[in-house]
């Protein structure tokens, strides 16, 4: 598991940053996408696919994520 920060920037996409490797990149789809129920499976703009608990979109926010796998 790694602590991931998500935010949007200005064109209204998804950043997800791990600091521990220094890694940003844009959230392209995700499994679960509504206000109520976001995250599951996302993928990266890298390849990577990671996994987040799907919660209520609350942005910016620091969750647990676990990489499925690399891209």
């Amino acid at each position: 598991m790694a602590k991931v920060m998500l935010r949007e920037n200005d064109k209204g996409e998804v950043l997800f940053y791990v600091a521990k490797r220094d890694m940003e990149e844009i959230i392209e789809t995700l499994e679960f996408d509504t206000e109520e129920k976001w995250g599951g499976n996302v993928n990266l703009t890298n390849g990577d696919v990671w996994f987040i608990e799907p919660g209520a979109k609350n942005l910016p926010d620091e969750v647990n994520a676990k990489i499925i796998s690399r891209g």
